[in-house]
């Protein structure tokens, strides 16, 4: 039940990185458990040429090993365009009015998305035409995590005036696909998982997520589809990222009982080699329908802002250029992660990965939930900068 890193290369790896990095590490390695490197390139205009070989070098000096080769998301576009595919065979009534483990036989519909919705047939996947204008202008602001819910503005269109998404179709006009959500009346309209840091967890699909793109208008596919098909391709089990992606979390829920009821590359177990860093595990067989998840407390800066790759006196490139070691970046992370104790009333100390994970529990973790917060002083302190 493999976990994996999953890192996308914009920009050198920063402090907030690698302390996901080494969650996701420690909650695999913890059980002896394999785990995979992703290299998440399929925005490729935000790519930054290699970049991926720094990350993959920089989890090396961290002590941060992996199982396997790097799969590039890059190279994988049949494989997202398969998905799509049987995405677009579903109606709304095939992916959310009927017990997620009763539909795995499914038949594609007949005259499905986007032509099934103007021949009367609602389609899971359906044509969106709104610029990013048009849907903040019509969207109410949401707190938080900044997610931006669908007003619904197309959806309604292909109900009230087919022919018009029709003829726009035929025209060739630019437009990005959306998967639908049910009505927030619907029984499966509510995606429920239990995270293992921030505990249970709750999201009405219509209410709080949205139809959502799974293929933007410039044809690329979107993040919320393609993590979702590489996790399922790949086998992974055990998901650790930022607590920003909670919500996002159930979007992808969603989507991968959807592809699973479609027939999507039927699950295999993941038999990955155990990790020489853990007592060796008896293996569970990989069960698609049911992931680990835990999701991090952000990394702030002094000012209460995300830690974002811009601010270069955090990167992994002006830390060891300026000669810190990698028990001090590993100490550090761990410090943050709560292994060292309550962050507030403790100061970081170097450890090796190995060390780190002699002490992981998620107990640790998730005995404090608040963001994290970098002192820069304190930080340049630490590491002597």
């Amino acid at each position: 039940m493999p976990g994996r890193f999953a890192p996308t290369p914009s920009g050198r790896m920063h402090i907030g990185n690698i302390y996901a990095m080494l969650g996701a590490w420690l909650s695999a390695r913890s059980r002896g458990d394999g785990m995979l490197l992703r290299i998440e390139d399929i925005d490729e205009p935000r790519v930054v040429p290699g970049a991926a070989e720094l990350m993959m070098d920089d989890l090396h000096w961290l002590g941060l090993d992996w199982d396997g080769d790097p799969v590039f998301q890059s190279a994988r576009h049949d494989l997202y365009r398969e998905a799509l595919h049987c995405l677009e065979n579903l109606t709304i009534d095939d992916a959310y009015d009927s017990p997620f483990d009763e539909r795995n036989d499914h038949t594609p519909a007949v005259g499905s998305a986007p032509n099934g919705a103007i021949a009367g047939i609602t389609p899971l996947i359906y044509p969106c035409f709104c610029s990013r204008a048009d849907i903040r202008a019509a969207s109410a602001p949401q707190e938080g995590d900044r997610f931006m819910v669908y007003p619904g503005t197309c959806r309604r269109l292909i109900a009230s005036d087919p022919d018009t998404v029709r003829r726009r179709l035929a025209n060739g006009d630019r437009h990005s696909l959306r998967i639908a959500m049910p009505a927030d009346t619907n029984p499966h309209a509510t995606v429920q998982f239990d995270d293992a840091v921030f505990g249970h967890q709750e999201f009405n699909l219509a209410h709080d997520v949205g139809d959502t793109i799974v293929r933007r208008a410039d044809g690329l596919f979107s993040y919320q589809l393609v993590v979702v098909v590489d996790d399922l391709d790949m086998g992974v089990d055990d998901i650790v990222r930022g607590r920003d992606l909670l919500r996002s979390n159930a979007l992808q829920i969603a989507i991968r009982r959807a592809l699973i009821k479609a027939g999507f590359r039927k699950a295999k177990t993941q038999a990955s080699a155990p990790s020489q860093h853990a007592p060796q595990s008896q293996y569970t067989p990989y069960n698609p329908e049911n992931p680990r998840y835990a999701h991090l407390p952000l990394i702030d800066n002094a000012a209460g802002r995300r830690l974002a790759k811009r601010e270069r006196s955090l990167d992994m490139g002006a830390l060891r250029a300026h000669g810190v070691t990698a028990e001090q970046v590993v100490g550090y992370c761990a410090w943050l992660l709560g292994l060292q104790g309550d962050s507030a009333h403790t100061s970081p100390q170097p450890m090796s990965a190995v060390e780190a994970l002699q002490e992981f529990d998620w107990g640790k973790v998730r005995a404090d939930t608040a963001d994290r917060s970098i002192s820069q002083d304190d930080f340049d302190a630490y590491f002597g900068l």
